[in-house]
């Protein structure tokens, strides 16, 4: 049997559906990596809500997409990008996104670590207004009992006359912090508001910046996510940190050479695309753990075509691909999105990031999926 899917020319092409899922084994623990998915949120389908209204969302489908993560062993990465957040999903959302996951969490035994942000400053923001809102959403996701990532801040970058103030708000952050945190540095690509961040648009002068921070306090960060989709700064980084200081990829186009690693180390992981490749990432980071680094890139090496894809520009609108996948692989019933975000993408963009994921073998009911793809393209009059 074949599907009709479009190609972006404007024609039709087939394509034979793959019949069985790829098959992997049980969530143990890792050993040799920390991994993180930053988790997508569902929508709930029958609120009655607009695009620039407040999120609705189906909670008991969204906790049960995270114990799915959480049995394949993974940590999940709450309340981040992956989730919308500033997307659609405002602050009031996060903290009850966060309060509820971090129960979860800890009802199920799963890994769980929530971004600290700035997202409740609406308007333009002093540098005491930054810190402070900085401060009552670490107090929360501290009160939850789970770990903080100090996301970026589109205030802090609004703010700051240069490098001086980071080092200043981070710095008292840290201070406070009770446990060590993971500091975030998510590049523009993914969101255009930070432009310039840690005091300037040149990436060396920023990135000794975020260093500085870092060596200032040691003992307070466990780890830091970079988001800049270049392999080698995200190395000579790594490179730097002090001792006993993780580096987690968040660089969706090389994530495989990245975890792999060199003779002079490793990043760990927390990665969207690993929300839609939880099974599959999980089952090769259990193979890099038996020492096999050339079996864990021939089972992720295959994957980048399609998170690519998921991630081309405009990248900020890559939740939109992760929410379809995790509709055609069953997780939810519905593909909508919180502020009507299922729009951002082509048809011709889901029914390639279809064929991609099938052929990875992705979708745990190749015929839900190939029944769903249809759906779809009937909407938008494609018959087969």
């Amino acid at each position: 049997m074949t599907i009709q899917l479009p190609d972006f020319k404007g024609g039709l092409r087939a394509y034979e559906p793959r019949p069985e899922p790829l098959a992997v084994t049980s969530g143990t623990p890792f050993t040799s990596r920390t991994v993180f998915s930053a988790a997508h949120v569902v929508a709930d389908p029958f609120a009655d809500t607009s695009p620039d209204s407040a999120a609705a969302v189906d909670w008991d489908a969204t906790l049960a997409f995270r114990r799915h993560l959480w049995s394949h062993g993974l940590g999940v990465a709450e309340a981040m990008d992956t989730a919308q957040r500033g997307m659609g999903l405002d602050w009031a959302g996060a903290a009850e996104l966060i309060r509820r996951s971090a129960a979860e969490a800890k009802a199920v035994g799963g890994r769980i670590a929530c971004g600290v942000g700035t997202d409740q400053l609406t308007g333009p923001a002093s540098l005491t207004d930054v810190q402070a809102a900085y401060e009552e959403q670490l107090a929360l996701v501290e009160a939850s009992g789970a770990q903080a990532i100090l996301m970026a801040s589109r205030a802090l970058a609004a703010a700051a006359k240069g490098p001086e103030d980071y080092l200043e708000v981070y710095g008292h952050l840290l201070r406070q912090a009770t446990e060590p945190v993971v500091l975030h540095w998510l590049g523009p690509m993914f969101d255009p508001a930070l432009a310039g961040y840690w005091g300037s648009s040149d990436l060396d002068a920023a990135t000794d910046t975020f260093l500085e921070v870092i060596a200032a306090h040691p003992d307070k960060v466990d780890g830091i996510k970079v988001s800049l989709l270049e392999a080698q700064r995200e190395i000579d980084i790594r490179r730097r940190l002090p001792q006993g200081v993780r580096c987690y990829t968040g660089d969706d186009f090389n994530y495989p050479e990245l975890i792999a690693g060199d003779d002079q180390g490793f990043s760990h992981a927390l990665l969207g695309i690993f929300d839609p490749l939880g099974p599959l990432a999980a089952e090769a980071v259990r193979v890099l753990d038996t020492g096999n680094t050339a079996g864990f890139r021939e089972l992720l090496d295959p994957t980048v075509e399609l998170s690519r894809h998921l991630f081309q520009a405009p990248t900020r609108f890559y939740k939109t691909g992760v929410v379809f996948l995790a509709w055609l692989a069953g997780h939810q019933s519905h593909f909508t999105m919180v502020g009507g975000l299922q729009s951002a993408r082509s048809l011709p963009h889901f029914a390639r990031a279809y064929e991609l994921a099938d052929g990875l073998g992705l979708f745990p009911d190749p015929k839900l999926a190939e029944e769903r793809m249809k759906n779809l393209l009937a909407l938008y009059g494609v018959t087969q």
